[in-house]
């Protein structure tokens, strides 16, 4: 038992050692792609077999047979060139770029985080890597040339004279001054940390609290000292003396004793809870202070270079560019500046899709960029900058063909997302900002790497999460494409305006809301039952929160409220106004992730605890745009419609393989679409012919009439002209992708690595 738990921890550390090993491989194989000097050239050679024998040697510590099988014929290859009898080639390229994918494939399976990887891979990887031993699986390769392999030699004798310099007795190794801490532990920690705020925000209540005793007590004193001023008049006076009942004289001396008392009880009382105010509200301010050290502290355990994100940017960039016969080189500037831990995580899909997007809807081909004056190799540039504010700002800029502004106005027409005349209004800065809505794209066919649509808007709501805000931008040179992102460098606090709704709070983050009014009801304008406001010359649409978000309404009064209270928020198509109950006020709220069941929860992006322990939902303000948008025009949907667009449309699914038929028609149905399979292509045609539908899924080998056959018989039928169809294919060549633009399919989908959410989301799409 102890054994496994000790190969346990010894894999977890291998896996990030190994991790570090491929990514460097990555790294040095991208160097000696551009032909470096010869010098350099050799010392990248020997980095790189160094690295491939180290990951070999920790590969065998834990028994990783597989990736050690992989790593010898890599060695010997790297060998061979370091000694001078191979040379680096396309094929050399191309093979060692397999086997650093291959051996991260068998990572992920043997520490359990990625699905079945093919038994055969090992083996496979192995030959090809010994085939440029024999030059069976390319040209032969010729030897380099006597400088470079002198130069490696050299290389390999100072990396040595290196290596063995620590050994020597005058020289001490120094100890080391960072650790590794797996990332669930500093989670939790930074979890507990965070949620300090939450005593931090108590104490801030209690010592309120505290106060307003305190006032209501000084306001208590003050009457009881007037009150024994009047006592002691009275005395003074001599009245009490003068009077005959002895009985009434003495309740009246009794009365005027328990007056003296209280007068010296409340003045007692007063000046303990003045001390004990003083020392909460010194022990607040001490508790803030520490609370706000330690979470700084613990965000800056958490503070990362961006150059971590983009460790593996530049190997994808080289691997699109090759698969979409372009050119593109990759810069960055500013990589080494550091943001939240967690920042990075979630912003690394956002990032890699805009990498995407810039190679496949903006670089053009060498050809095309050549007749239009442009350098044969497109360019992709990523700056990151500070600003003020703790924030940082991300501009991912390239020099292509940029954003059709023509082909958008026009898909955005189409689509229902602007009418006519509001898009005739728009300047070229606001059409640009119309690629963050869903389902608009520009491409002529959705594939993998054009993001189905639906790429930019999820972009757009992922950094709408993180706290920050993209736009689309004309570059200073106006070629090309921009995007500039801005984001806090940390996460955890920020400003929210605390706000109440019917029955219940909620807040609106502050970055997002413009001005906070109150208007004489009056002045609320209504026509054709729709209610708007005027500002600053502009009018408003104006809808109440609680309807909006569907809450309990107050109850009603006789009289009506003196002012309308109403936020003001910023938004794709223009400001919008919410009619609150009340302004509460702005303050610093801690962001608590809500749990999984109830992270798609519409409008509601995660919530905060109040200092009195309330918990009060943040609102998700691209939802609930999109919920008063609806809400105004009387169109609210239902839960489930809500979730699955145009469901019940009727899709048509051809392909040949009764498994691939059925696991389609599942996975649609189960979508809410209405299905009907057919088995090869002429039988679909017929189906097309003599049926309505809404959709065409469709396979492309196949008997009798093939897919890419079957949509260009779609195209030439007027009936069927415009019917959206997906080829769902095994075929991933960019022949095959072009084929499929020439018969005119609108959707391109490889079944290797097929993801059910992928298909329907461009089917949600295309409908």
């Amino acid at each position: 038992m102890e054994d496994d738990k000790f190969l346990k921890l010894l894999l977890q550390t291998f896996t990030v050692e190994a991790q570090e090993h491929l990514a460097a491989m990555s790294q040095i194989l991208l160097q000696l792609e551009r032909n470096p000097p010869p010098a350099e050239a050799a010392i990248a050679v020997e980095t790189l077999f160094r690295e491939a024998h180290s990951l070999k040697g920790a590969s065998r510590s834990v028994n990783l047979a597989d990736i050690e099988r992989v790593c010898q014929p890599m060695e010997r290859v790297l060998s061979a060139l370091k000694r001078g009898e191979l040379s680096t080639s396309a094929q050399f390229f191309t093979t060692m770029y397999a086997s650093i994918d291959g051996l991260g494939q068998l990572l992920s399976r043997d520490v359990g985080t990625a699905g079945n990887v093919d038994a055969g891979l090992p083996a496979s990887l192995s030959r090809s890597l010994l085939g440029l031993m024999s030059g069976g699986t390319g040209p032969a390769v010729a030897p380099v040339t006597p400088s470079v392999a002198a130069a490696a030699a050299a290389a390999a004798a100072a990396a040595a004279t290196s290596q063995a310099s620590p050994l020597g007795p005058a020289v001490t190794p120094a100890a080391s001054d960072s650790v590794r801490v797996a990332t669930a532990k500093l989670d939790a920690l930074m979890t507990q940390s965070q949620e300090l705020h939450s005593l931090k925000f108590s104490s801030a209540h209690l010592a309120d609290d505290v106060q307003a005793i305190g006032d209501m007590l000084a306001a208590w004193r003050r009457s009881v000292d007037k009150r024994s001023r009047h006592a002691r008049l009275l005395r003074r006076s001599g009245a009490v003396d003068d009077m005959a009942n002895a009985k009434d004289k003495r309740l009246l001396e009794q009365l005027l004793d328990a007056l003296d008392a209280d007068e010296l009880f409340v003045r007692s009382l007063a000046e303990r809870l003045g001390r004990h105010a003083r020392a909460v509200a010194q022990e607040r301010r001490t508790l803030g202070t520490r609370i706000d050290r330690l979470v700084d502290d613990m965000k800056q355990m958490y503070m990362l270079p961006f150059s971590s994100l983009f460790a593996s940017a530049p190997k994808m960039v080289r691997d699109l560019a090759h698969d979409s016969a372009k050119e593109v080189d990759l810069q960055m500037e500013g990589a080494s500046l550091e943001v939240d831990r967690r920042i990075l995580e979630q912003m690394k899909a956002p990032l890699t899709h805009l990498i995407r997007n810039a190679i496949d809807h903006g670089i053009e081909t060498p050809e095309v960029r050549q007749g239009a004056g442009k350098p044969p190799r497109g360019s992709i540039l990523i700056a990151v900058t500070a600003r003020d504010g703790n924030r940082v700002e991300i501009s991912i800029s390239d020099d292509g063909a940029g954003i059709a502004l023509d082909k958008v106005r026009s898909r955005a027409q189409k689509m229902g997302l602007r009418t006519e005349s509001a898009l005739a209004g728009m300047d070229e800065e606001q059409l640009r900002q119309l690629v963050f809505e869903s389902g608009l794209s520009t491409s002529s066919i959705l594939t993998d790497l054009s993001g189905h649509g639906l790429g930019l808007a999820i972009v757009r709501e992922k950094v709408d999460a993180l706290g920050g805000s993209i736009t689309a931008l004309r570059p200073d040179n106006g070629v090309g494409t921009r995007f500039l992102i801005v984001l806090p460098a940390t996460l955890s606090t920020f400003r929210g305006v605390l706000v109440q709704a019917g029955d219940r709070p909620f807040v609106f983050p502050s970055r997002h809301v413009e001005r906070a009014l109150r208007l004489l009801p009056e002045n609320v304008l209504t026509e054709d039952g729709h209610d708007s406001i005027l500002v600053d010359g502009a009018v408003l649409p104006l809808v109440s929160l609680a309807a909006t978000l569907g809450v309990k309404t107050r109850s009603a009064t006789r009289d009506r409220p003196r002012h309308v209270q109403i936020i003001v928020v910023a938004g794709a198509g223009g400001p919008f106004a919410f009619a609150v109950d009340e302004v509460i006020g702005d303050q610093e709220v801690l962001v608590q992730p809500l749990a999984p069941p109830l992270r798609r929860v519409p409008n509601i992006a995660a919530a905060t605890v109040l200092g009195a322990g309330q918990v009060v939902p943040l609102l998700n303000m691209a939802d609930l745009l999109k919920s008063a948008t609806l809400a105004r025009s009387g169109r609210v949907p239902s839960w489930r419609s809500a979730q699955t667009p145009n469901a019940g449309a009727s899709l048509l699914v051809a392909d040949d393989s009764i498994t691939s038929r059925t696991r389609l028609r599942d996975i649609l149905e189960s979508a809410g679409y209405r299905v009907t399979t057919a088995a090869d292509g002429a039988e679909a045609l017929a189906n097309l012919q003599s049926g309505d539908f809404d959709l065409l899924v469709t396979d492309v080998e196949m008997p009798r009439l093939d897919g890419f056959g079957l949509t260009a018989r779609v195209r030439r039928d007027k009936r069927l002209a415009e019917l959206p169809i997906i080829l769902v294919t095994t075929l991933d060549t960019r022949e095959d992708k072009e084929r499929g633009v020439e018969a005119g399919a609108n959707a391109y989908i490889v079944k290797h690595g097929f993801d059910k959410r992928r298909l329907l989301d461009t089917i949600r799409t295309l409908l």
